[in-house]
């Protein structure tokens, strides 16, 4: 099991509940009509496999969901998702008998088991499902996996905006994108002429082997990649560790191929880019996977040892960071801190209530640093811009982020798909919840500002920074209106804008205005000890959810 922030460190103490071997459960059917029953081998397997399946997903949502929730409302509320497939097809539940129909036509009727029987529920759900796949002329009906993520669509839908299902292909991309593959590093497109490499990662097999950016693969193992789709392509890309992938190039148009033999190896994909921009390290962070703590590290020895003159300080650009991994995003603002909390998390599950601190080392050597954030910064982002901004280390400057301050789990399932669960809200080191509110930066950028002389002259005369109370206010995560208002201090901005790098790069220069800009970040004494997140994030663990 993985915990993402938004998209997961291993959860130890976690354990998804052990359910009795399934045998040969079963739920009286105490009507079935006009449903051409195939009671062979295939069907059997497929009920036998899609019980478990259920099992195992309803019993997981019920362990782990930050909210209690009954099973026989997720189940009901999958099975009434089937209408999605097939508009006639209706899922009621009346005095505790189950019917399915289409139309006018009742297919089956089932008792209902007990409320939080997910044993029960998963095999209802899965034989409702093989009356609607044998409802079918077809005798083989729907196929099994597309009915699988259309019920647990409507049973995630029941619950909160980031929870999700994703089945086998959609999880096996998802573990590629957090853990990594077997491939060659490359980002590519398909055009006419074949496959156009966008850009070589580099350390990679792909860089060591001489491919190029804007080098064209026109065949991969003797075979021509014109035709085939992205999702083919990766996968001839793609293979075991250590084997090797034949590619014929085409190379600044020249007419005649290249071949190239790129061994495969364990690709991570890049989350860190870095460039010097006078005196300043500019690190854009795109993402939270598990290499972006091991990267950022590089680039930030190679932007302290560089012989270019010494450094004014730091960017760290987490616009457009949609968030990842938890462990990363506490490792990654550790970097910077040498003491104090980083986050805490509280939900329902005893486990969910955790505390992260730092340890000493400033690896960024008490440079003064700038993290830029938009509308579109989300969790694991969002943790290290509040670690930064609460504890003293960085100016945030730019747009409210998007406030998506929830934690979730992911659990795989026995079809090789994952439940991802919302499990706990995440809290800044002073306490408060960043669910729907995000981080409100020191310095805004948005709005009606027009350029970042407009924001130096703010800063100057006292308009800015927004003062620590307002960054620091506690709201409900259920207030909507409360947190729309605290947001509209500094409206979300999801696109960027040059004025963040040059109001960075001015504040750096000027060490009397960086001064200015931190001017609301006196009260960081308390916050290092963690005392004050621990008793303000306990208490909000206990408003209402």
């Amino acid at each position: 099991m993985v915990r993402e922030s938004g998209e997961g460190i291993r959860a130890p103490g976690v354990q998804r509940a052990a359910l009795r071997r399934l045998g040969a459960l079963s739920v009286a059917f105490l009507m079935v009509a006009c449903a051409a029953q195939d009671t062979g081998a295939p069907v059997e397997r497929d009920l036998s496999q899609a019980t478990r399946l259920f099992s195992v997903g309803f019993q997981d949502i019920t362990d782990i969901y930050i909210d209690d929730v009954s099973v026989s409302d997720l189940a009901l509320a999958g099975l009434g998702n089937l209408s999605t497939v097939e508009p006639d097809i209706a899922v009621k539940n009346d005095t505790g008998r189950v019917s399915v129909s289409f139309g006018n036509q009742t297919a089956g009727v089932f008792n209902a088991p007990q409320k939080f029987d997910a044993e029960g529920w998963g095999n209802l759900t899965a034989t409702a499902l093989t009356v609607v796949r044998n409802h079918k002329v077809n005798p083989d009906g729907p196929d099994p996996e597309k009915l699988y993520e259309v019920v647990f669509d409507g049973v995630l839908g029941a619950l909160d905006n980031f929870s999700r299902y994703a089945g086998r292909d959609e999880a096996r991309e998802n573990r590629a994108s957090r853990d990594g593959f077997g491939g060659i590093g490359v980002r590519i497109r398909l055009i006419d002429t074949g496959v156009q490499v966008l850009s070589v990662m580099e350390e990679t097999p792909a860089e060591e082997a001489g491919l190029k950016d804007n080098d064209v693969i026109t065949m991969i193992d003797g075979e021509s990649t014109i035709g085939l789709s992205q999702r083919e392509i990766v996968r001839r890309l793609r293979g075991p560790l250590r084997s090797a992938v034949t590619l014929d190039v085409l190379r600044n148009d020249t007419p005649k191929t290249v071949g190239i033999q790129v061994v495969r190896a364990h690709i991570v994909p890049q989350t860190v880019k870095y460039e010097r921009l006078g005196n300043v390290a500019h690190i854009r962070v795109s993402g939270f996977n598990q290499s972006t703590t091991r990267s950022l590290r590089e680039k930030l020895k190679m932007a302290t040892d560089e012989a270019y003159g010494p450094l004014a300080g730091i960017v760290l650009d987490l616009r457009g960071n949609p968030g990842g991994l938890l462990d990363q995003a506490v490792a990654v603002s550790d970097l910077f801190l040498t003491n104090g909390r980083i986050v805490s998390t509280h939900g329902r599950h005893p486990d969910s209530h955790q505390y992260f601190d730092a340890e000493p080392g400033d690896l960024a050597k008490n440079l003064p640093v700038v993290v830029l954030v938009n509308g579109n910064s989300a969790s694991a982002s969002e943790i290290v811009a509040a670690a930064l901004q609460d504890l003293g280390r960085a100016v945030v400057i730019g747009s409210s982020s998007f406030g998506k301050g929830t934690v979730q789990t992911v659990l795989r399932l026995p079809n090789e798909g994952e439940l991802t669960l919302t499990w706990a809200r995440f809290h800044a080191p002073s306490g408060y919840g960043l669910s729907r509110r995000g981080v409100i930066p020191d310095i805004c950028t948005s709005g009606s500002v027009t350029g970042s002389d407009e924001v130096l002259d703010m800063l100057r005369t006292g308009a800015l920074p927004i003062d620590l109370v307002t960054r620091r206010r506690n709201i409900d995560p259920n207030d909507v209106q409360g947190a729309d208002s605290l947001r509209a201090n500094c409206p979300a901005r999801q696109g960027e804008t040059d004025i963040d790098v040059e109001v960075a790069q001015r504040l750096l220069d000027d060490p009397a205005l960086f001064a200015l800009a931190q001017g609301g970040n006196h009260n960081t004494a308390q916050l290092n000890t963690g005392q004050l997140d621990t008793d303000q994030a306990a208490a909000a663990a206990t408003m209402p959810q």
